[in-house]
């Protein structure tokens, strides 16, 4: 059968199964076949190839993206003559075509000879972006040799004309509100982790989000409203919250956006969000990238009494009355000028923070991309032509305080700023491009990251990039049909890129699992770096780490470039001693608590960084911090750490380096060996002073400043989604923490270990737990089942040398098997312990999930709805998050310990100390103008 038989055979079954339109086309093979019965004009299927052609196929960089380029220019040159697509019809769709093959194509008829395609072809080219190195070689290298076109183009692109001739923002928009959901709204309620093996199929993927009623009502809403958006809204909470997600943007856009092209199907862009609490920082990025709009609708604001005062209710908790109303249904406007929200003429909330000067850019070029690769390619005309680069889009904001000393973000955006104008150091507020360090993608977000470097025409890593990396964590629990199809793929892609991949596409080293964040963690070795990733948690213990979504990662590794303001700070820091039997966990969890009650309920981590004083704590166990700071809503996180824990901690990270050498995953770049050689480098320079560990000056300005008491942590504390509150904006917040003897013996359905929130340590406390429980009792038995997910091989290897994994293994009723890995995602759970393959595991619940209605009980991140354990009709499941003593204990008793039985349990193990550092963490200011990048 043909490859287009084939295709036609699928669409049946896509269209019979799922009530779905054909796969858009990325094959050059099947296009080719497509091609050949368009030229062949008494072929029976004929009409449809020319469909197939001109309105499915993917553009960019893909292989059928190739072929189609080709096939038009054949047409422009009339060496193939098809009537339906005259050679200017041709250009078109050319001109939609973004960028890789198509602008080979246009370049070579540009610069040829013949004035007749070589006019039109300038023209199409003047409107493009999307250039790479290859492409502006050739157009300098025609310029330098005399070629008119050539000069033309250049002109053209030094005076942006790519950008200037677009059509300006709208100053009046309309819209049609609805209520997506009360309380913070989840980036899995608009794209489930279960459904992350769809999330590269746009139309299949856009049938998750919300729900199938919720579809309808927004399709209602806009045959009723035909003039306006429609703005989904978070009503009483945050849009966005939890893990950075492209496909959440991607598939509210397809209900609620505009198509981007008539010609590449189901990529819509320019989508309305809001939230009474605005959009959580990575979301708002997310939708940047699609050039929509996001409004901080402030409509709920909190109750006051005749002297000012906050009323409370019985909880303690500030009541909210409703400023305004945004019910379902109700049309607004939005002044983009006045940039302001109205109703009719009654102006409601001042929205400008969604309509700075670089966000209308976005809207104006239809995304942050093309105004990304539109400054390099202005500035790379101009260079040329050896004129001044012309202010033409709005000037990087960039603020100074003379006298005023430097955080620690200020100094690592300081340290690698790009294209700043000013001698005077940089304070937060200031919109900064950023050489990007190190840059990892995750394997449920790894396929639309191939789509977005295929769509902005990138075919290799920039060389600006220190060290990059392909996870397979994701996905690690089982090896699925959904898996072997998508993964593979994955790792060839992003091998071929010039990522270090857990998978290696010729399967000459093992496959390894690693949780992404841990493997990141290592190949960070400079505290001064900037980190991007794929994922919410990408906060590592060393430098700053944003999570972002899937396509600013594309942006990061094809540019090796990132743009953002620099946030404001929040110092933290901790007095008094932990309890012999606590855990850090512990300490984290109240951390959230004491920050919420110092400031009556306000977060003030949202959206800025928190910069915690941590000392001499080691990067594994430091992360615990970091990760977690994605749940306070916090922007990043960065670790003020001693020299010596610096050093330290830069050494395990040069020898997992190596372990990552020996199994082979060097790539020909070397990429592993020079981050070995730039740790050595940061080692010596913290050694001879020339450059100690970061520290923030110690006049440097924070946002506020937080202080933990370890004294009054006595108790193990718990994050709980509080399912049942009345009121349904509370739920699901991760702002409810609460002691251990607040459960009171409450039953224990699974309990689970694993997941970013674990390291070595924590093995090794499951093993002396099962130790003391073996020794007291004799044996251990479960009376909740136990899921154990190591975050990484490493580790199994290091406890199996140690003799702890013997331990995990005699009390196990399942050990993984890699050669002979789970095919099938487990529904029942029997009360024993299971010893997962190192990965995510049951925090992903993509694969493995608790049976619905459980109550479990987890070391994990995760409190979404639905998202480790489902709902029942009779029970909501909840996903209540400890540390690890607490969920081991409470798996082998099936519930919640009481406190007595907790210390019992744990005494004489060596939990996770911390000692709050005895030394100021800051150094004197000095006035000096800090190095910048060039």
């Amino acid at each position: 059968m043909s490859l287009y038989l084939e295709y036609i055979k699928e669409i049946e079954n896509r269209k019979s199964q799922l009530g779905l339109a054909p796969l858009p086309i990325d094959s050059a093979e099947l296009l080719s076949e497509i091609i050949a019965q368009i030229k062949d004009v008494k072929n029976e299927y004929r009409e449809d190839s020319l469909n197939f052609f001109i309105y499915n196929t993917l553009p960019g960089t893909t292989s059928a993206a190739s072929a189609k380029s080709a096939f038009l220019k054949e047409i422009i040159l009339g060496e193939s003559v098809v009537a339906e697509i005259t050679p200017t019809f041709a250009f078109e769709l050319l001109s939609h075509m973004k960028g890789g093959s198509s602008i080979a194509a246009l370049l070579d008829l540009a610069l040829s000879d013949d004035a007749s395609v070589a006019a039109p072809a300038a023209k199409v080219l003047k409107t493009q972006v999307f250039l790479y190195d290859a492409d502006t070689s050739r157009l300098e290298a025609a310029y330098k040799a005399g070629n008119a076109i050539a000069k033309e183009l250049l002109e053209s692109y030094a005076e942006a004309e790519f950008f200037t001739k677009l059509p300006d923002v709208p100053a009046k928009i309309e819209v049609v509100t609805y209520i997506a959901g009360e309380g913070d709204i989840s980036t899995d309620l608009l794209s489930p982790g279960h459904q992350a093996h769809s999330r590269a199929d746009r139309e299949l993927h856009g049938q998750c989000m919300i729900t199938p009623e919720a579809q309808n009502e927004i399709k209602a809403l806009q045959a009723k409203h035909p003039e306006a958006k429609v703005m989904l809204i978070a009503e009483k909470g945050t849009m966005g919250v939890g893990s950075s997600r492209m496909s959440g943007v991607n598939n509210v856009a397809l209900w609620a956006g505009k198509q981007a092209s008539p010609y590449v199907p189901f990529i819509n862009i320019a989508p309305v969000v809001a939230g009474t609490n605005g959009i959580s920082p990575i979301f708002l990025t997310t939708v940047d990238v699609t050039g929509g709009i996001g409004l901080d609708l402030k409509n709920w604001v909190k109750k006051v009494d005749a002297n000012g005062n906050t009323i409370v209710d019985e909880n303690g908790d500030a009541v909210l009355e409703e400023a305004y109303s945004v019910a379902t249904g109700t049309v607004l406007t939005i002044d983009t000028v006045a940039k302001k929200l109205l109703n009719g003429n009654e102006e409601l909330v001042d929205v400008s923070s969604a309509f700075t000067p670089q966000k209308m850019e976005f809207m104006k070029a239809g995304g942050s991309y093309a105004v990304t690769f539109g400054k390099k390619l202005q500035t790379f005309a101009a260079e040329t032509l050896g004129v001044p680069t012309k202010l033409v889009y709005a000037p990087s904001k960039e603020i100074s305080h003379e006298g005023q000393g430097l955080t620690a973000v200020e100094k690592i955006f300081n340290n690698n700023a790009v294209g700043v104008l000013s001698d005077a150091p940089l304070h937060a507020g200031s919109d900064v491009r950023v050489k990007v360090n190190i840059v990892g993608s995750q394997d449920t977000t790894g396929p639309m990251t191939c789509q977005e470097l295929e769509a902005m025409a990138a075919s290799t890593i920039s060389p600006l990039v220190d060290g990059a990396y392909q996870s397979g964590c994701h996905t690690a629990s089982v090896w699925d049909s959904k898996a072997k199809a998508n993964i593979p793929k994955l790792m060839s892609f992003m091998n071929k890129f010039g990522l270090i991949t857990a998978r290696d596409p010729k399967g000459q080293y093992p496959a390894m699992t690693d949780v992404i964040h841990k493997v990141l963690n290592d190949i960070t070795v400079d505290d001064r770096a900037i980190i991007i990733g794929g994922d919410s948690h990408t906060r590592m213990s060393k430098g700053v780490a944003f999570g972002a979504d899937s396509g600013t990662v594309a942006v990061a590794l094809a540019t090796g470039e990132a743009a953002m303001p620099i946030p404001d700070s929040v110092k933290v820091t901790f007095k008094g001693k932990m309890q012999a039997h606590m855990d850090f966990r512990d300490v984290v969890h109240a951390t959230q608590a004491q920050m919420l009650k110092q400031f009556d309920g306000e977060n003030v981590f949202q959206g800025r960084i928190i910069e915690v004083h941590i000392g001499t704590l080691l990067a594994d166990q430091a992360f615990t911090f970091t990760d977690w700071s994605a749940e306070m809503k916090a922007k990043a996180s960065i670790c003020i750490s001693n020299d010596e824990t610096l050093i330290e901690s830069l050494e395990l990270a040069k020898s997992r380096i190596q372990i990552m050498i020996n199994k082979g995953m060097e790539n020909q770049a070397k990429t592993l060996n020079g981050l070995i050689a730039l740790a050595d480098k940061r080692i010596n320079d913290i050694k001879s002073g020339a450059n100690p560990a970061l520290s923030p000056d110690d006049n440097a300005k924070y946002y506020a400043e937080v202080v933990i008491d370890l004294d009054v942590i006595d108790q193990p504390m718990i994050a709980d989604p509080d399912v049942n509150n009345e009121d349904a904006s509370k739920r699901y917040t991760h702002d409810v923490i609460r002691p251990v003897s607040y459960y009171d013996g409450k039953s224990v359905d699974l309990a689970f270990v694993g997941s970013c929130m674990v390291h070595k340590g924590d093995m090794q406390i499951i093993a002396q737990m099962l130790r003391n429980i073996e020794k007291q009792n004799g044996k251990v038995e479960f009376k909740a089942p136990l899921v154990v997910a190591p975050p990484t091989y490493n580790i199994v290897d290091e406890l199996k040398a140690e003799g702890d994994w013997d331990i995990l293994r005699k009390y196990s009723g399942f050990e993984f098997d890699d050669a002979n890995p789970k095919g099938a995602a487990r529904t029942k759970y029997e009360n024993i312990m299971y010893l997962e393959r190192p990965g995510c595991n049951l925090c992903m619940g993509n694969q493995e999930k608790a049976e619905p209605g459980d109550t479990v009980l987890a070391t994990s991140t995760r409190l979404f709805q639905g998202r480790v354990v489902a709902d029942t009709a009779e029970k909501k499941g909840e996903s209540l998050l400890g540390s690890t003593p607490l969920v081991v204990l409470s798996s082998v008793l099936g519930r919640f310990p009481t406190i007595a039985e907790y210390k019992a349990a744990v005494e004489g193990i060596d939990l996770t100390r911390f000692t709050p550092p005895t030394e100021e963490m800051s150094t004197k200011f000095v006035a000096s103008v800090p190095v910048k990048m060039v």
